[in-house]
Protein backbone atom coordinates (compact mmCIF):
# COMPACT_ATOMS: atom_id res chain seq x y z
CA UNK A 1 0.00 0.00 0.00
CA UNK A 2 2.90 2.37 0.64
CA UNK A 3 4.01 2.13 -3.00
CA UNK A 4 0.45 3.13 -3.98
CA UNK A 5 0.61 6.22 -1.77
CA UNK A 6 3.99 7.17 -3.24
CA UNK A 7 2.63 6.80 -6.80
CA UNK A 8 -0.42 8.94 -5.99
CA UNK A 9 1.84 11.64 -4.52
CA UNK A 10 4.00 11.53 -7.64
CA UNK A 11 1.22 11.75 -10.27
CA UNK A 12 -1.41 13.90 -8.52
CA UNK A 13 -0.45 17.58 -8.61
CA UNK A 14 -2.99 18.28 -5.84
CA UNK A 15 -1.21 15.94 -3.39
CA UNK A 16 0.99 18.09 -1.17
CA UNK A 17 2.53 15.29 0.90
CA UNK A 18 2.60 11.55 1.39
CA UNK A 19 0.88 12.02 4.74
CA UNK A 20 -1.97 13.86 3.01
CA UNK A 21 -2.47 10.94 0.61
CA UNK A 22 -2.44 8.36 3.41
CA UNK A 23 -4.82 10.28 5.69
CA UNK A 24 -7.15 12.10 3.29
CA UNK A 25 -7.56 10.21 0.01
CA UNK A 26 -10.74 8.08 -0.04
CA UNK A 27 -9.51 6.00 -2.99
CA UNK A 28 -6.47 5.01 -0.95
CA UNK A 29 -8.69 4.11 2.02
CA UNK A 30 -11.04 2.06 -0.17
CA UNK A 31 -8.07 0.04 -1.41
CA UNK A 32 -7.11 -0.66 2.19
CA UNK A 33 -10.58 -2.01 2.97
CA UNK A 34 -10.50 -4.00 -0.28
CA UNK A 35 -7.08 -5.58 0.39
CA UNK A 36 -8.24 -6.85 3.80
CA UNK A 37 -11.60 -8.05 2.45
CA UNK A 38 -9.96 -9.73 -0.54
CA UNK A 39 -7.86 -11.86 1.81
CA UNK A 40 -11.00 -13.03 3.63
CA UNK A 41 -12.60 -13.71 0.23
CA UNK A 42 -9.65 -15.92 -0.75
CA UNK A 43 -10.12 -17.79 2.55
CA UNK A 44 -13.76 -18.32 1.45
CA UNK A 45 -15.07 -16.24 4.38
CA UNK A 46 -17.46 -14.43 2.05
CA UNK A 47 -19.73 -12.81 4.64
CA UNK A 48 -16.83 -11.22 6.51
CA UNK A 49 -15.28 -10.10 3.21
CA UNK A 50 -18.51 -8.42 2.09
CA UNK A 51 -18.99 -6.84 5.52
CA UNK A 52 -15.54 -5.24 5.34
CA UNK A 53 -16.22 -3.96 1.83
CA UNK A 54 -19.57 -2.51 2.91
CA UNK A 55 -17.81 -0.66 5.73
CA UNK A 56 -15.36 0.67 3.16
CA UNK A 57 -18.25 1.74 0.94
CA UNK A 58 -19.91 3.53 3.88
CA UNK A 59 -16.77 5.54 4.63
CA UNK A 60 -15.53 6.20 1.06
CA UNK A 61 -18.54 5.97 -1.32
CA UNK A 62 -16.46 3.52 -3.36
CA UNK A 63 -17.77 -0.02 -3.84
CA UNK A 64 -15.22 -2.72 -4.60
CA UNK A 65 -16.39 -6.31 -4.48
CA UNK A 66 -13.91 -8.42 -2.47
CA UNK A 67 -13.69 -10.92 -5.33
CA UNK A 68 -12.30 -8.37 -7.78
CA UNK A 69 -8.63 -8.66 -8.71
CA UNK A 70 -6.74 -5.39 -8.45
CA UNK A 71 -3.11 -4.96 -9.44
CA UNK A 72 -0.52 -2.67 -7.95
CA UNK A 73 -0.66 1.11 -7.56
CA UNK A 74 -4.31 1.74 -8.56
CA UNK A 75 -5.24 5.43 -8.20
CA UNK A 76 -8.95 6.20 -7.79
CA UNK A 77 -8.99 9.98 -8.12
CA UNK A 78 -11.88 11.71 -6.35
CA UNK A 79 -13.32 8.21 -5.95
CA UNK A 80 -16.96 8.85 -5.10
CA UNK A 81 -19.38 6.60 -6.97
CA UNK A 82 -16.87 4.07 -8.31
CA UNK A 83 -18.26 0.53 -8.57
CA UNK A 84 -15.97 -2.44 -9.28
CA UNK A 85 -17.76 -5.77 -9.76
CA UNK A 86 -16.83 -9.23 -8.48
CA UNK A 87 -15.09 -10.65 -11.55
CA UNK A 88 -13.41 -7.40 -12.58
CA UNK A 89 -9.68 -7.49 -13.09
CA UNK A 90 -7.56 -4.33 -13.00
CA UNK A 91 -3.90 -4.34 -14.01
CA UNK A 92 -1.03 -2.34 -12.55
CA UNK A 93 -0.74 1.47 -12.58
CA UNK A 94 -4.34 2.21 -13.61
CA UNK A 95 -6.22 5.43 -12.89
CA UNK A 96 -9.98 5.45 -12.38
CA UNK A 97 -11.92 8.68 -11.89
CA UNK A 98 -15.16 9.23 -9.99
CA UNK A 99 -18.46 7.72 -11.07
CA UNK A 100 -16.92 4.83 -13.05
CA UNK A 101 -18.70 1.48 -13.16
CA UNK A 102 -17.03 -1.81 -14.03
CA UNK A 103 -20.31 -3.69 -14.28
CA UNK A 104 -21.41 -7.17 -15.22
CA UNK A 105 -24.02 -8.51 -17.62
CA UNK A 106 -23.92 -12.28 -17.25
CA UNK A 107 -24.85 -14.47 -14.29
CA UNK A 108 -21.95 -16.94 -14.44
CA UNK A 109 -18.23 -16.96 -15.23
CA UNK A 110 -16.33 -13.76 -15.96
CA UNK A 111 -19.03 -11.09 -15.98
CA UNK A 112 -17.06 -7.86 -15.62
CA UNK A 113 -14.38 -5.91 -17.53
CA UNK A 114 -10.73 -6.96 -17.54
CA UNK A 115 -8.39 -3.93 -17.62
CA UNK A 116 -4.78 -4.18 -18.70
CA UNK A 117 -1.89 -2.20 -17.26
CA UNK A 118 -1.68 1.60 -17.33
CA UNK A 119 -5.35 2.11 -18.23
CA UNK A 120 -7.00 5.48 -17.56
CA UNK A 121 -10.79 5.51 -17.18
CA UNK A 122 -12.38 8.97 -17.26
CA UNK A 123 -15.12 10.22 -14.95
CA UNK A 124 -18.52 8.55 -15.22
CA UNK A 125 -17.42 6.04 -17.86
CA UNK A 126 -19.40 2.81 -17.87
CA UNK A 127 -17.56 -0.39 -18.82
CA UNK A 128 -20.09 -3.18 -18.97
CA UNK A 129 -19.78 -6.92 -19.46
CA UNK A 130 -16.95 -9.44 -19.93
CA UNK A 131 -14.83 -7.16 -22.10
CA UNK A 132 -11.08 -6.78 -22.40
CA UNK A 133 -9.39 -3.38 -22.23
CA UNK A 134 -5.78 -3.51 -23.47
CA UNK A 135 -2.67 -1.97 -21.95
CA UNK A 136 -2.17 1.82 -22.19
CA UNK A 137 -5.80 2.52 -23.11
CA UNK A 138 -7.45 5.84 -22.32
CA UNK A 139 -11.23 5.85 -21.95
CA UNK A 140 -12.92 9.23 -22.15
CA UNK A 141 -15.23 10.71 -19.56
CA UNK A 142 -18.82 9.54 -19.94
CA UNK A 143 -17.94 6.77 -22.40
CA UNK A 144 -20.06 3.63 -22.55
CA UNK A 145 -17.92 0.62 -23.44
CA UNK A 146 -19.49 -2.79 -24.16
CA UNK A 147 -16.85 -4.20 -26.51
CA UNK A 148 -13.13 -4.95 -26.32
CA UNK A 149 -10.69 -2.06 -26.74
CA UNK A 150 -7.26 -2.78 -28.22
CA UNK A 151 -4.04 -1.74 -26.49
CA UNK A 152 -2.58 1.74 -27.03
CA UNK A 153 -5.86 3.34 -28.15
CA UNK A 154 -8.31 5.95 -26.90
CA UNK A 155 -12.03 5.16 -26.63
CA UNK A 156 -14.69 7.86 -26.38
CA UNK A 157 -18.48 7.94 -26.73
CA UNK A 158 -20.21 4.61 -27.26
CA UNK A 159 -18.02 1.63 -28.10
CA UNK A 160 -20.07 -1.45 -28.90
CA UNK A 161 -19.55 -4.37 -31.22
CA UNK A 162 -21.76 -2.68 -33.82
CA UNK A 163 -19.72 0.56 -33.76
CA UNK A 164 -16.47 -1.35 -34.45
CA UNK A 165 -17.70 -2.89 -37.72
Amino acid sequence: MFETAKRIKKIDPAARSLLEVILLYPGYHALGFYRIAHQFYKWRLFFIARLICQLGRFFTQIEIHPGAQIGRRLFMDHGSGIVIGETSKIGDDCIIYHGVTLGGTASEGVRHPQLGNNVLVGAHAQLIGPISIGDNVKIGAGAVITADVKADTTAVGFVTKSTQS
